[in-house]
This record gives structure tokens, sequence and C-alpha cells, in this order.
């Protein structure tokens, strides 16, 4: 065997022999490199040997094989001074590669980077390869098992032929009859009994070594017959030594030549120096120009998504995201449908490296992008919430923040001490930095988490090469949970973590437009109860932090919170905690009016009223609005007019000013009271409020005064029929409602 190592620079005199028929270049310096990986057969006189060409990742940063080989002086493999445990990893290792190179084609019909040509049919040579390698021989096998079915199907009927046939012979002489009618009845028959079978413990011998290589390799093979198979610690036993001697003993048992065809390949899987017979006359190869791709599509394979919406993983730009799937969030744990997005870019180097200032670069862009395609699918009002990637929403639009996306690169890496097949990710020892635009901004657009993480290649290449769906599925969830708390950890180490409610005078949303340089970036809302707000701040500034905190708490409950935890129990402490609160950014209070629907014309006919279409389009602001009915309470405290039109609450106006009026009111005994009190309110902006509520909201409800808290826990927050408290003062209710007989003084807009 001849061993070649992916893009390592061997001198032209070393390996030109070796790579005789391969096209290669040479540079200047009469020093060549080979950009394949996979096998070979070189059929020239001077070589008629199998070369293996392995991925690079071999190599450390002082490029040498293990650590301790230079790799020219591991090209004549069988003659190289090397550790025989290295030597032995070495043709595993060669067998794993070939296997992920067969599946990634398998999965890749179309593509252009693997160059294949069909091995030949092993016997039918004249000569023996001077080397024999674990590969040669498992397609082989494969192979013998094809195109031989007949001779197993032969071999089972001779089997059988005859097998438990009574022996009248030894069963009248040896057992007693039972004579009824003159008939004898022998109850014990005698069987013909069966001799030891050298062809049948020679197939079991095969098959069992056909499913240890499917078991181990991912080599599938058909075994059609029921032998019961040697299979674990006693297979175990037959790879350690006794499968050679075992069939040193049967050898002289067969005399067949495909029965001897098949002891020679017995043997040479349990003796990897026996060699077999194959035809040597033409090149044979399976290997991919690119191996990068390959690697690529094994962690893609292992941990992507697929179906995934154009835009996302193939960027509207051209780029290509490497790996591309949804997870849950990194802010909340036990939230349900918290996906985030997780964008990968898998890095195919020699052991040790790190990422170059193009890799990040690359994956700001990608980041960037994904953003974008996401805010114009929320932007647009059209997600479907039945699609997981449309689901996820990005964008606040209350505190103007951004969740957080994870962003990671992925390395292959072999531990050189123990060569293990092991599952190992870890973090690389030399981790990005965080990439921002401003600082102390964790859920703003620009503010970039990057994480680089190393994975056995020896392990993701066997998973790959398996190509055994239940064991990729659990590792895929395994790794994707590793990763996302790696990133919590980090943040953890990063980032303080607190929970916000607003106090009960205070409207958030309002709060954080008029506080939008403070908060801007440092707030979100990740939980299930959108009234709650995350609030992330960067260790390293400690004083903004401290006096930042200071200012919000005049206004909101602040509690710290450990990343990924619901804080509804530690607010609810802190609430009870604080007691009563004046905020000095509270709002005032809610001035409710009932707006009619119907009007009576000069005509006499009912029309829809036109301070109705005002209320109901949102376009009262500017009017003035009279309110005939004074509400009690202190008229000054409040802020805002709140109507009540179709029995529903959406919005409400700011009052820009209140003034008094007079009116002359008609009792209902017909008496006239003159002079009698009446408001006149200018209307202002409109804000709709963050939902409708319909439920329970009656015509009686006007002409008072609510404060903030008694809208959200007595309206939005309703369990039971309308009650009152102290933060309730009322007018006299209207006489009248909706579909009642319309009473003759309403509430009116001044000039209409």
């Amino acid at each position: 065997m001849k061993l070649l190592i992916e893009e390592y620079q061997y001198d032209v005199s070393d390996v030109a022999d070796v790579l005789d028929g391969l096209f290669t270049l040479q540079d200047v310096e009469q020093r060549v490199s080979v950009s394949y990986v996979g096998y070979y057969y070189n059929p020239h006189e001077r070589v008629k040997d199998v070369v293996f060409i392995l991925p690079k990742v071999l190599i450390d940063e002082q490029g040498k094989v293990f650590g301790e080989y230079e790799p020219q002086n591991l090209i004549h493999l069988d003659e190289a001074k090397i550790d025989e445990r290295h030597r032995k990893f070495l043709y595993e290792f060669a067998v794993w590669i070939h296997r992920a190179i067969v599946v990634y084609n398998e999965s890749h019909e179309k593509n252009e980077i693997v160059l294949h040509r069909q091995i030949e049919d092993e016997g039918k040579g004249t000569h023996k390869k001077k080397s024999n390698t674990l590969l040669d021989v498992i397609l082989s096998l494969i192979r013998f098992n094809k195109e031989n079915q007949q001779f197993f199907t032969f071999i089972l009927k001779n089997l059988h032929s005859g097998f438990n046939k009574i022996n009248w012979g030894k069963t009248i002489a040896r057992t007693t009859a039972i004579v009824q009618d003159s008939t004898p009845t022998y109850l014990n028959p005698v069987n013909k009994k069966r001799q030891v079978n050298f062809d049948e413990e020679l197939i079991v011998i095969f098959f069992s070594i056909l499913q240890y290589i499917s078991d181990t390799y991912g080599f599938r093979s058909n075994i059609n017959f029921g032998f019961k198979l040697i299979t674990g610690a006693m297979f175990k036993r037959y790879l350690d030594g006794f499968g050679r001697t075992r069939l040193r003993q049967i050898k002289y048992k067969y005399f067949s030549d495909t029965a001897i065809k098949l002891w020679d390949l017995c043997y040479a899987f349990f003796d990897k120096t026996y060699k077999i017979r194959v035809n040597t006359s033409q090149s044979e190869y399976l290997l991919v120009k690119s191996f990068h791709i390959v690697f690529e599509a094994m962690i893609d394979e292992l941990i992507g998504d697929t179906n995934i919406p154009r835009g996302l993983k193939e960027q509207d730009d051209g780029k290509l995201v490497d790996h591309f799937y949804t997870y849950d969030g990194l802010l909340i744990d036990d939230k349900a449908d918290d996906d985030i997005y997780y964008i990968g870019d898998s890095k195919y180097y020699k052991i040790g490296n790190s990422l170059g200032k193009e890799s990040i670069y690359k994956q700001r862009t990608y980041a960037r992008n994904v953003i974008q395609w996401n805010l114009d699918i929320w932007l647009n009002g059209n997600p479907n919430m039945a699609d997981p990637f449309e689901r996820i929403q990005l964008f606040d639009e209350v505190t103007e923040g951004y969740n957080v996306i994870p962003n990671f690169f992925i390395s292959a890496s072999i531990d050189k001490k123990t060569l293990s097949y092991e599952d190992y990710t870890e973090p690389h020892p030399n981790q990005p930095p965080v990439s921002r635009q401003f600082k102390n901004r964790l859920y703003d657009r620009d503010t970039l988490l990057l994480s680089h993480y190393d994975v056995n290649f020896l392990f993701v290449l066997a998973l790959y090469a398996r190509n055994n769906a239940g064991a990729k599925a659990t590792w895929r969830h395994s790794v994707r949970d590793k990763f996302r708390r790696a990133v919590q950890d980090m943040l953890k180490e990063k980032f303080e973590f607190y929970a916000l409610a607003a106090h009960p005078d205070v409207n958030a949303s309002a709060y954080f437009k008029a506080h939008f340089q403070e908060t801007l970036g440092k707030t979100f809302r990740p939980y299930e109860n959108q009234n709650l707000f995350s609030l992330a701040l960067d260790k390293s500034y400690p004083e903004d932090n401290k006096r930042l905190r200071a200012l919000l708490g005049e206004n909101f409950y602040v509690v710290p919170v450990e990343l990924g935890k619901d804080p509804t129990v530690q607010l609810e402490k802190e609430r009870k905690d604080k007691g009563i609160v004046n905020s000095p950014d509270g709002m005032g209070k809610f001035l409710t009016c009932l707006v009619r629907k119907e009007e009576t014309g000069e005509d006499g006919r009912k029309n829809v009223a036109k301070l109705y279409q005002l209320f109901y389009n949102h376009e009262a602001e500017g009017a003035t609005y009279v309110m005939l009915n004074m509400p009690g309470g202190d008229i000054s405290e409040a802020k805002y007019l709140l109507p009540l039109i179709d029995n529903t609450i959406d919005g409400y106006y700011d009052i820009e000013r209140i003034s008094f009026g007079t009116r002359t009111k008609v009792m209902k005994d017909g008496q006239s009271i003159p002079n009698y009190p009446t408001l006149r309110i200018k209307i202002g902006a409109y804000h709709p409020l963050e939902r409708r509520c319909t439920e329970g909201i009656v015509p009686r409800m006007a002409n008072q005064i609510w404060t903030l808290q008694y809208l959200k826990e007595h309206i939005f927050n309703k369990n039971s029929t309308y009650t009152t408290d102290e933060d309730v003062h009322f007018a006299r209710e209207p006489e009248t409602s909706y579909g009642l007989k319309e009473q003759e003084e309403w509430d009116c807009i001044e000039g209409l």
C-alpha cells in the first residue's frame, strides 16, 4: 500500500512512479502536491499497488502525521518504520474514507467532483498484489456475496438433503415397537445423524464477516440465508486470532474453486498480510477532487435542515451558507415554538489552524442576509405560521431589539494520542471575537455572536459513512443542544441578564420610544408573557450598567434572571416587595366616553353618526369632543380619551386640552336647568392598544376615569363580570344602551 497526504508538498523524485497516470502539476522547485482524496490502483510495472490519498486533517501545524512522522517517510507504508498501532489505524482509516466518498457519490448523483472506475472482479488475474489492504478484502467479500448466490443455495440444499430421515435399520434394532392390529408402531424412531459440514461453517464465518462489516463500516450486504451468525464477543475472539486458527484447521476440506476463493477471502480478512488474487491489468480508482466539499456535505447531513426556503441558505446575493437549521432559542428554555436560526460554516483545515478574517466577514454577511429575509416576511405582514422558518420573528416592535442569532464555525480535529473514533465536540482554543457596531448592545441587528468548535473528524466520518438514519438523528439533536448550551455559557460569561416588567402606571411601549437611546439594543421580549422584557448588559461596562438599572428601576420592576429561565416568580415577588409605586414616567389616567353609532337626520331617517365614523376610522385627532355628563374624580388627572366603540376598546387619544362649557339640561320631568356644566376636550394623537378588547365592554363604563393598572387588570386581563374599585370614578350612567330607545342628549363633536 502506498500512502499520500492531500495537498502535502512532495519532492517529485519521491512520488513520480506512485503518481504515474494521475494528473498532477509540479512547481518550479520540483515539488508536487495532490488535490485528490481517495483510492487509486496504479498498474505501473514498478508499482502495481494501491495508492491511498488521505485527507490533510492528518497533518498538524508542523506538517507531521500524528505529530511524529514526515509524510514522505510513509509513502511506502508497508516498508515504513511506523508503530503498528498507527499502521493499523491508517489501513482502517482508508476504509472509512472510501466509504464516505461512496455515500457522498450516491447521495449527490450529479456531482462533478468524484472520479470513479469500477473495481474489476477479484480472482480472475494471474498475479497477486504486492500488498493487500482491508478495503480490498471488504470490497471483494461484498462482491463475492453478490455474484455467488447460486453457490450458497446449492450448498444449503445439500446440507439438508436426507437430514431428519428415519434410519429404519437402527430404529428396528434399538427401539421397541408397539403392535396393534398386527401393525408395529415405533414411538422413538432414530434419525440419520448429521455430520459436521465444513461448507456450512465456512459460509457462517463468511456471513458473520459481512454482518460485522455492515455494522461497523456501513457497507450493506444482503444475507438471504437464515444461518445463526457469529456476533458480539465471539466474533471479537475471531478477530483477535481465533479466526485465522479455525480457518487454517479447515483449509483442506474444500475442493471447488468457489469454495477455495471464499476461504481465501475470509482468511485475508482475519490476516491482513494474506494476499488475494485480483485482476491487475488496468487502473482502478475512486477519487474526489475537492474533499472540503465532501466534508461540508458530511457536516450538513449530520446537523443541517433540509427544504430550506431560498434566501436563507442559498442567499439572493449568490452566497451559499454551509449549514443552516432552526433550533431552540437562547433566551428561554421552556417556551414552545421559540426556535431561532443557527448559521454554520465548515472549515476544512489542517489540525490546529485558526480562522481567517475573511471567514468572519463572510459569516457577518450571511447573518445580515438572514435578518433581512426575515424582516421582509414580517414587514409584509404575511408570514406562514405553519412554516418553521417563517414563523420566527427576529424583530421586536416594542423594544426595537433583535433576537440573538448564533453563528458558528466547525473544523475537523483528530486526537493524535488516542486516535479515537468516539464523539467529542469541544470549543476551539482560539474563539473569534463578538462582532458589533455599537458597544453594549446584545439585541442589536449588527451584533454578531461567533463561536468556533472542533469536532472529532473520525467520529463524524464514521457516522456519515455508516449512513444509519437513527444514529445520525440522535447525534444531530445532541450536537445542536451542545452548540446551544455552549453559546449560552458564552453569553453568561460576557453579559448580565435581568427581567423587566413595567409598573402599573407605565406604558412600556411609550417608555421605550421615549428612552430610545438608553434602551436600544439592550432590551427584547423573549418570554411567553409579552409584558415581560429581557435586559442584557455587557459586563465590560459596569458603571453604565448601574446607571441604566437605576433609571429603569424608577419605572419597571427589575430582577436578575438566569439566562434561559422564566422570571415570572421573581417579578411577582418584586411587585409585592415594592408595593404601590408612583413612577416618574407613569401615564396619566384615561377618561372613557361612549360613541353612539346612529343619529337622526333632518328627514327623520337614521344614519351612521359622523362622530362614530371619526372614532371608528381613528380620525378624531384635532376635533373637540363635547362631553355632556361630567365625570367624577379629578378631571385634571385625565391625560387620554378612551372611546368605547361598538362595545370595543382598541386605542386611545391624547387629551391636548380640557375646558369647561355650559348648556341647558332638560330633565325627565320637562324642567330645564340653565348653565349646566360640560367638558370640551381637544383631541390629540391616536395610539392603538396592544390588542382589541371586546369581552365585557358595556355602555355604562363610559364617563369614568381609569388608571392604566385598572385598564390592564380589569379589562384586558378580565376574569369575571364588570366590577369597579377605587381606581374608577363614576359619572352618572348614560340613560340608554346600544340597541335601546335613543336618548335625547348625546355627547358630540363640536361643529358636526
